[in-house]
């Protein structure tokens, strides 16, 4: 353990490199956050680095959506079917999403505004962290990154981003569960014959209970990867200019009303 390693000897820390990732705490928009609950409950919680509870709660949207019959019954409803999206939605699973929905959002919410209020007092406590990590799997360590590099990576394969910054556990999380939902909407097949000029036949082989969670989990992985790399870049030059400040600056260097004096 070096001298910049979390050593538990402070309060509060405001980044943990580990060879699994960059996990730190900044100041967030609480109501973005819910938004982002509330457009799929687990993601808001994912971009908090609350893992487990992310987790729980997207893999929870999940089963209940598609034996509900969610998506299916949104489908209809935006083609004006109203009778139809009633009849195909099943209340004995619908009656236990709405309560779990409105946790995820208020709980998010409820969430980043006590981060906003742990990150301002370990910004006052400036506790050194560590910004290098080595294991037998992996190294990680604080660096640059080009956000516009972290968000086409997500757009060619929701994931790439948050791999390219070196965030392996949401990584690893989001690229396993875009490959079910491709595969079980058809999405690739029903672009194939579209490509071929079969518009029916692609539009009939498609699976809506599962084309309509690609949308939120794309949009996601753009935001995630692209307001990561630029945080982590804050984190860098953060960490950066206070080791520059403690190893090479003058003890009798100071600033006076905007001027510099030595």
């Amino acid at each position: 353990m070096n001298n910049y390693s979390n050593d538990n000897s402070a309060r509060r820390y405001t980044a943990h490199v580990s060879i699994l990732g960059t996990t730190q705490v900044h100041l967030r928009n609480p109501y973005i956050i819910g938004w982002w609950s509330a457009a799929f409950p687990g993601f808001g919680h994912l971009l908090l680095s609350k893992y487990l509870r992310g987790f729980v709660l997207f893999t929870w949207e999940v089963v209940v959506n598609i034996n509900a019959n969610l998506n299916v019954a949104m489908v209809y409803s935006f083609q004006g079917e109203i009778a139809l999206a009633k009849e195909v939605l099943d209340t004995r699973w619908l009656l236990i999403y709405i309560p779990v929905y409105l946790f995820a959002i208020w709980d998010s919410y409820r969430t980043t505004i006590d981060l906003n209020k742990i990150y301002l007092l370990a910004e006052r406590e400036q506790h050194r962290f560590n910004s290098f990590s080595m294991g037998a799997l992996e190294i990680n360590y604080l660096d640059k990154r080009n956000p516009l590099m972290a968000v086409m990576w997500s757009l060619f394969v929701p994931g790439l981003g948050q791999l390219y910054i070196h965030r392996i556990v949401g990584a690893f999380f989001v690229i396993v569960w875009v490959v079910i939902f491709t595969y079980y909407s058809h999405a690739l097949e029903a672009i194939s014959l579209l490509f071929l000029g079969e518009i029916e036949g692609s539009t009939a082989v498609l699976k809506p209970e599962w084309l309509l969670f690609l949308p939120s989990a794309y949009g996601f992985s753009v935001f995630d990867s692209y307001i990561n790399t630029v945080e982590n870049n804050k984190l860098f030059d953060k960490e950066q200019r206070n080791f520059l400040s403690e190893r090479y600056q003058s003890t009798t260097f100071h600033i006076l009303k905007g001027k510099v004096s030595e």
